[in-house]
């Protein structure tokens, strides 16, 4: 408990003010498990860089625990400051657009008031326009009035809330800042007592209760309840606030004036003081002249004839029996005309015709069991009927021949109102006039019959609440009060028709006319309406009917009222006390003493049975859900002995489902018994806390992406392999048979010389490879053609011998490498081709394409002995090998006649470490040998072309290989002449790049067949291929790149997890038809998440087939066979390679394998083996199936949709066939896709769109992600995940739902969605009609509602159901509507480009070359428990915050972040931001363009 310090006091307008008390501790909040970080760096090229990081996270979380405190306090000030104006009262608006007043001078009558109520409890009676605020120095009528007033006139901190501000669940901790910080709280009663209820604060803690319109001080009202349960409980009247009550009549309803005014004494505790010189107050207050207006008796209520033709054929329908009744009773009221066209208001307006439609299904399903469903077509059938007779009807007209008023049409009350406002508004004037009525439809007729006979002068305009329900009637948002409100101070109205929305609160001081067109029923609205009008002449006419003595009886009664209270209070003893009256307090709270109450131990928060249904309703709201549904407990009542039992349903997400209350003797008793009972048994579960503040959150933290996500930058070391295991399974006996697989070039020309085709001889037949492109000289390359032989061929024991000796051969003289001759150990064979070999009518079986007799003759010879005598022509077209150098190898060309081989090298040969002599250049013994080493004079000197070591013909040339000079000039003595031919060797050089390919395919297919997957080649081996350090930062300068590796994964990955997300969807949406879309977000995430896939990663051991390693000329060697001679011939070759991979490339990796899958059947338009991929390395039972087929067989059809579709239904689909031709098989499916969750399940028993939406959200993905990923092969996955933003953004979608019609036929409840759909069909509408035939108007419009973008997924993720799953329907939906839009998708680079996080990096990486810089991110409690918590994020550069921003999720604070760095960061040069920023980086300082979001060009400039 909090000890009181200072002073407090609360202001109750329907509101209260308090003071606060004194909070030490602030909640310690550790936001540790919710962080996460986008590093985005270019390099691990700083040192330590972990260490680095760890520095950085720890500033970062002193500074985030910083501004977490700052947070909650800026939070509650935004809450206070940025109330949404579509959702205050027309009462709380208006005080926002009112001037301060300062109080200069307070009245002598206001005086004497204030000293009373220094000593004790009292009630201000004053008429309206008195100053009742001035007294207490606060309260207009509503929560901004009062603290406008109070903040300019009081010297103490004041703060204000309201209900619809959402504090009503803020945590305690920020309840007790609050408190202590501020001296005096505005807030409405509700706020105050759930405050107290939750021992948030306690009675004894607060210093004065301002009640304001006090006489609502009664029943249930929060101000009875305050007092009830909380005040009068607190039996040490030293701990009980003073209370200061004011009201213009202590009495709001027809009863005795004294026994009223004695009762509401009696509840506040309070005495009723007036003024003792009521001249004073009347000298004070700008009364109005009043004046009786009588008009000549009306008649009876009749029906006209259009009604009564309407009855004869449509009577029956119940949907309409008020209409009816309306019509009959306007006929006397306001005439046949108005009467007639309250039938237009009915069901000529779309709005009202969907009402009538609606309530006409509710009441049908409410007993559907007893009728058949086509009782229900047929009458909405008949509804329509009823439509088309209103339309056809012959309208009526209030004007006549000579422009005079019909009499017939109108009715005389109508008729005086006329000739009186005719006078008001006869010329130009300032008169303004408020004309009160009853009823919503009479203010709404009384609109239109004076549009149509009104003065030029006089501008009219209805005043109503926003509630509207009933068929005929309107809604009237809070935005349209408040403009309405607007136009008549600032005189662009000067007459208002107005309901009782008007008589309280309203402050228009010169309001000078107004008129009770409809009588009051009760003094105080007769007050409160007479006090509009305060103009010094201002006049207030009561309209009766002639001879009507219940008019005039009322007249007086108001009038007769006022005058008993007035002398009841002048009669009042100043000294009197409260006890002594006849009424007893404790019989007025009898009833109260037979509820139950619950009062928590340890907090002191006590639960009544009328604060349980707030509780409860608070509970419910918490509970797994949209943000858009709005969730409600279900209350059934049943009878028995006239005894009221109730049962209260819990939603589905709830771990309490229902609970019983009590037998009770009324209906809201037996509902209140239920919710407490509730809410006992949800406490004693600790599903409510000690303060009866939920407990179970809507929220799920852990759920989130940032807490399933890995670090990009943790590495870990795996082994690698390195040969596919296809060799080591075959080898270790002697084969009988070989496959045989050709390799050749597919543009032999582009090697240079001539080459011969080589077999590659396996025990088992290789699959069919992809082409491997060469790069050979600058500007010549061809592709590896790798043809398996379908047949094996027989091979003997000498064959075996030849072969294994002519490959042991080839490494010899080709790689300087000699390995043991072990035929069973031996991976593979190579062998010669016949040059004819694709003749295949020549060769009678496919030993015939092998070459046998050149494999004799190399086998024969070693190599071929030189002499002196050899014929010059035979040394041409040889391949030499250097004896003491195996680096050193020739192909012959020429013999240079002139030269001998001791003259001198030629200037054009290419270096050498002994350039003294040709035969000096040709030798490379070491000096000693080289001495004792003798050598012919006379041999001829030979020109070749020295062969390079560059063995990575995977890749292109380097610049330093381009200008390589190979010319050299060389003596045969010294040198070997390989038995091996030239066309032989040349292919033999290529082999090596071609065989490390070929075993990278190997591995990889190895990898696909561990899951049971069968994909391209190809493919494969691009979704394992990680061909840099940083392969996953897209656009980052990659670091320690691997040249020659092809394709990386990234595309594939950018693919296959759009797949991921479509399977897991479709599987989710038909194994659990019944969970909500929450749910399905939940239990997907834990899925597809990062952390889950890299765990099947390394369950399956796939990182072993990851490949991080280009080509070496070490490591291609095949294994078996022991190395005896030759680099590396120490080693076992039972050396274990590893490799470091990063968490989320593993994940990336299965993503990857999966696009994969999806991509080798892409013609066929196959997806089993992606259905089978996602089973495999998802592994969790939610996703079981093998093959798209069994998605379907999955799904059960829910009972909502095969149910009997109504014919509205059916019209639906009728309609929506009409822009997308797909007829629907189940229309009340098709009705889903367009039911908001605001909308009432038990209206049609068919749930919201959310399901069919998170459905569809995936389809369409899938959709999109397609078109982009074929239509633009060469593009990065950061640019299509960019410009596919558009492409499924709300913005899209919200403009082709207005496009197809989908938004006129969304059914939900609330006036702002409606007001903000309609607002932005308008603005696409303009839009699309100024951009002239430009495809992307739509980028240019506000952010839309959420809904109407929702129910195009939603309607999709219904086709997609209804066609039994078939993904033809929604590319064919996609072709048809969206791709028009998309085939350009340059026009939306700015649109990519512009979203600010994407903008910074280039801004960052491009234009400033920094690399030391971080995007943070972390979360920070919600001030609400269970609700939503705020995410900050920060841009960190060289370890010091530069830009921060706060959201209600980590991308979003991130988006905020980066657009506020932007701010400061755009216009920097390079050297301006080096300085600025003290950035060393060593990164390249590249030009870089770019557009920021106001479109202006900004360069990057290189210095």
């Amino acid at each position: 408990m909090v000890t009181k310090t200072t002073t407090t006091a609360f202001s109750l307008g329907d509101f209260m003010t308090q003071l606060p008390l004194d909070t030490s501790n602030n909640a310690q909040r550790d936001n540790s498990d919710s962080e996460s970080d986008d590093d985005r760096e270019n390099s691990a090229q700083t040192p330590k860089i972990s260490e680095r990081h760890r520095l950085q996270n720890a500033k970062f979380s002193v500074w985030l625990s910083k501004r977490a405190e700052q947070i909650t306090k800026d939070e509650v000030q935004h809450v206070v400051e940025n109330v949404d104006e579509d959702t205050l009262s027309i009462r709380s608006l208006m005080a926002k657009q009112q001037t301060q007043m300062i109080i200069t001078s307070p009245r002598e009558y206001q005086l004497e008031l204030f000293e009373k109520a220094k000593s004790q409890n009292i009630i201000a009676v004053l008429d309206t326009g008195s100053g009742k605020t001035l007294i207490a120095v606060d309260s207009v009528t509503l929560v901004f009035q009062q603290f406008t007033v109070l903040e300019r006139n009081l010297d103490q901190k004041v703060e204000r809330f309201c209900g619809e501000m959402g504090c009503d669940l803020w945590a305690k901790e920020t309840w007790r800042k609050i408190f202590a910080e501020n001296m005096v709280i505005v807030c409405t009663a509700e706020i105050l007592c759930q405050c107290l209820m939750h021992s948030f604060i306690s009675i004894d803690e607060i210093n004065l209760l301002i009640f304001d319109e006090a006489h609502h001080t009664k029943k249930n009202h929060p101000y009875a309840r305050i007092v009830k349960d909380y005040y009068i409980p607190q039996h040490d009247p030293s701990k009980r606030p003073k209370i200061f009550g004011m009201t213009a009549s202590p009495v709001d309803a027809r009863v005795d004036v004294v026994k009223a005014a004695k009762e509401l004494e009696l509840m506040l505790h309070c005495q009723i003081a007036t003024t003792s010189d009521l001249s004073l107050l009347r000298n004070s207050i700008s009364r109005p002249n009043e004046s009786i207006a009588v008009y000549k008796r009306l008649p009876y209520p009749y029906e006209t004839s259009l009604c009564s033709s309407l009855r004869d054929r449509f009577g029956d329908l119940e949907v309409l029996g008020r209409t009816f009744k309306q019509a009959k009773e306007v006929t006397s009221q306001l005439g046949e005309w108005c009467a007639d066209y309250l039938w237009r208001f009915a069901l000529e307006e779309e709005e009202s015709t969907r009402k009538a439609e609606r309530k006409m299904e509710r009441l049908f399903l409410r007993d559907h069991e007893n009728k058949p469903m086509e009782l229900l077509d047929k009458e909405l059938a008949r509804l329509k009927d009823v439509k088309e007779v209103v339309q056809r009807w012959p309208r009526r007209s209030i004007v006549s021949e000579g422009n005079s008023i019909n009499p017939k049409e109108i009715s005389p009350k109508i008729l005086l109102l006329h000739q009186y406002l005719q006078l008001i508004f006869e010329k130009p004037t300032d008169a303004k006039c408020i004309i009160f009525v009853k009823r919503r439809y009479t203010a709404r007729l009384l609109g239109q019959v004076f549009q149509q006979i009104g003065s030029r002068h006089m501008h009219l305009d209805l005043l109503m609440g926003h509630r509207s329900g009933e068929i005929g009637d309107v809604k009237f948002s809070f935005r349209q009060q408040v403009m309405t409100l607007l136009k008549f101070r600032k005189g662009d109205l000067n007459c208002l028709i107005a309901t009782s929305v008007a008589e309280e609160g309203l402050d228009i001081p010169d309001c000078n006319l107004v008129i009770r067109f409809d009588l009051y029923d009760t003094l105080i609205q007769y007050i409160q309406s007479r006090g509009r009008a305060r103009h010094e002449n201002s006049k207030y006419l009561h309209m009766v009917e002639d001879g009507n003595r219940m008019h005039f009886q009322a007249v007086e009664d108001v009038r007769l009222g006022e005058q008993v209270m007035r002398q009841f209070c002048e009669a009042l003893p100043r000294d009197r006390l409260l006890q002594g009256d006849d009424l007893d307090l404790d019989t007025a709270l009898s009833k109260e003493k037979t509820f139950r109450k619950f009062i928590e131990p340890t907090t002191g928060a006590t639960l009544t049975y009328a604060s349980s249904l707030i509780v409860l309703a608070h509970f419910v709201g918490c509970l797994p859900h949209s943000s858009e549904t709005v969730q409600q407990p279900t209350y059934t009542i049943s009878v028995e002995n006239k005894q009221f039992t109730c049962e209260v349903i819990l939603p589905e997400t709830s771990p309490l489902h229902s609970a019983v209350g009590k037998p009770c003797s009324r209906r809201s008793l037996a509902r209140r018994s239920a919710a407490f009972e509730a809410c006992v048994q949800l406490r004693e579960r600790n599903y409510l806390d000690g303060n009866l503040i939920p407990t179970y959150h809507k929220y799920l933290p852990q759920m989130r992406n940032a807490h399933l996500a890995l670090n990009s930058k943790k590495t870990n070391s795996y082994t690698m392999r390195i040969k596919p295991s296809l060799w080591e399974k075959t080898r270790g006996s002697c084969p009988e048979r070989l496959h045989i697989t050709i390799i050749e070039l597919e543009s032999p020309e582009a090697l240079g010389r001539d080459c011969q085709p080589l077999a590659l001889l396996t025990r088992t037949r290789l699959p069919s490879l992809p082409p491997i492109l060469l790069h050979f000289e600058v500007g010549k390359t061809s592709n590896a053609l790798s043809n398996p032989n379908l047949q094996k061929f027989p091979v003997d024991q000498r064959n075996l011998h030849d072969l294994t000796e002519f490959t042991l051969r080839i490494y010899r003289d080709i790689y300087n490498k000699t390995f043991e001759f072990n035929e069973p150990e031996m991976t593979y064979w190579l062998a010669p081709v016949v040059k004819d070999w694709q003749n295949s009518r020549l060769h009678s079986s496919t030993k015939q394409l092998i070459d046998w007799n050149m494999i004799s003759y190399v086998c024969k010879n070693p190599e071929i002995p030189w002499s002196v005598n050899t014929p010059l022509d035979q040394l041409l077209n040889r391949y030499l090998v250097d004896r003491w150098d195996g680096g050193r190898r020739f192909f012959s060309i020429a013999i240079e006649q002139g030269l001998k081989p001791r003259d001198p090298v030629p200037e054009d040969a290419s270096s050498h470490r002994h350039m003294n002599s040709i035969i000096d250049y040709t030798v490379s013994l070491f000096s000693k040998s080289r001495a004792r080493a003798t050598w012919l004079e006379d041999q001829p000197v030979l020109r070749a072309e020295r062969i390079l070591h560059r063995l990575n013909l995977l890749d292109e040339n380097m610049e330093k290989e381009k200008a390589v000079n190979t010319r050299s000039y060389l003596c045969p003595e010294p040198l070997k002449f390989s038995a091996l031919p030239v066309s032989v060797v040349s292919m033999a050089y290529l082999f090596p790049p071609i065989m490390h390919r070929i075993d990278s395919y190997l591995i990889a297919l190895e990898a696909f067949e561990l899951l049971g997957l069968k994909v391209k080649p190809l493919l494969a081996l691009e979704a394992v291929t990680k061909d840099s350090d940083n392969t996953e930062e897209h656009r980052a300068e990659q670091v320690h790149v691997q040249r020659g590796m092809g394709k990386n994964y990234e595309r594939l990955e950018f693919l296959g997890d759009c797949f991921l997300k479509l399977g897991t969807s479709i599987t989710l949406y038909t194994t659990s038809p019944d969970d909500n879309e929450f749910e399905y977000h939940v239990r997907r995430m834990l899925m597809i998440c990062n952390s889950n896939l890299l765990k099947t990663a390394q369950n399956k051991r796939l990182y072993e087939y990851v490949r991080t390693k280009a080509f070496s000329r070490r490591n291609w060697y095949p294994q078996g066979i022991k190395l005896l001679e030759g680099k590396g011939h120490t080693k076992t070759g039972n050396e274990i390679q590893t490799h470091a991979l990063g968490d989320k490339s593993l994940a990336d990796v299965c993503e990857a394998m999966i696009g994969a899958a999806l991509l080798s059947y892409n013609d066929t338009g196959n997806m089993d083996m992606a259905v089978k991929a996602v089973t495999a390395l998802v592994a969790k039972e939610d996703h079981s199936v093998s093959g798209w087929a069994d998605y379907y067989q999955l799904y059960q059809k829910p009972k909502y949709q095969i149910a009997e579709a109504t014919a509205s239904q059916l019209d639906l689909a009728i309609q929506v066939a009409k822009v997308h031709q797909y007829h629907f098989k189940y229309a009340r499916l098709l009705r889903s896709a367009f039911i908001h969750p605001s909308y009432a399940f038990a209206y049609e028993r068919i749930p919201c769109y959310q399901r069919l939406e998170f459905l569809g959200d995936a389809l369409l993905d899938m959709a999109s992600i397609n078109f982009l990923f074929h239509r633009h092969p060469d593009k990065d996955p950061q640019w299509l995940t960019e410009h596919k933003m558009a492409m499924v953004s709300n913005k899209f979608f919200a403009a082709l739902s207005v496009k197809l019609g989908f938004h006129k036929h969304l059914r939900a409840n609330g006036a702002a969605i409606e007001y903000q759909n309609r607002e932005y069909v308008g603005e696409i509408g303009e839009a699309e009609k100024e951009a002239k035939g430009a495809r992307d108007y739509w980028t240019n419009t506000k952010q839309p509602p959420k809904a109407l973008s929702d129910i195009v997924e939603a309607y999709v993720g219904a086709v997609f159901v209804d066609s039994e799953f078939d993904f033809k329907e929604v590319e064919r939906f996609f072709d048809e509507h969206i791709r028009w839009y998309f085939e350009d998708m340059s026009i939306y680079d700015t649109f990519a480009n512009n979203h600010p996080t994407t903008y910074l990096h280039n801004l960052m990486t491009l234009s400033f070359g920094c690399t030391n810089y971080r995007l943070m991110a972390s979360e920070v409690p919600a001030i609400i428990p269970g609700g939503p918590s705020t995410s900050v994020a920060a841009l960190m550069v060289h370890d010091e915050i530069v830009a921060e921003g706060q959201a209600s999720s980590g991308k979003n604070a991130k988006v905020k972040a980066s657009s506020n760095a932007l701010k400061k960061l755009q216009g920097l040069a390079p050297f301006e931001y080096r300085m600025q920023y003290h950035c060393d980086c060593d990164g390249q300082v590249k030009d870089w363009v770019g557009k920021d979001g106001n479109g202006m060009g900004m360069v990057g400039t290189a210095i």
